[in-house]
């Protein structure tokens, strides 16, 4: 693997890899620094924030918005640690379609 000058830890994965690398990275220490885990709850909130600024406008009800909003944060979060096979559709579709029904009034 080729590493930049003064970029120790970098990699030649994708941009997506490695922002899902240092999510995770970034979370984990959270569970053990208290200062850390304050920082990632208001990002988190920030996050949710924004994704019910997206839903409510779309949604019944506010339940509603945040039920979507947290499962399109999960999918945002999660989906990059999640290695099952999709019988023959591809990664890509599956969250396309995912997104898709998440967004659908």
């Amino acid at each position: 693997m080729t590493r930049r000058p003064g970029c120790a830890g970098c990699s030649r994965s994708p941009p997506r890899v490695r922002a899902a690398q240092a999510e995770l990275a970034i979370r984990d220490w959270g569970r053990r620094d208290r200062a850390v885990a304050r920082r990632v709850k208001r990002v988190d909130n920030r996050r949710m924030d924004y994704m019910r600024s997206l839903f409510v406008p779309i949604c019944r009800d506010e339940d509603e918005a945040e039920a979507r909003s947290l499962l399109a944060f999960s999918l945002f979060i999660g989906s990059p640690f999640i290695t099952a096979d999709h019988g023959e559709r591809s990664r890509r579709d599956v969250v396309e379609r995912a997104l898709a029904d998440l967004l659908e009034p």
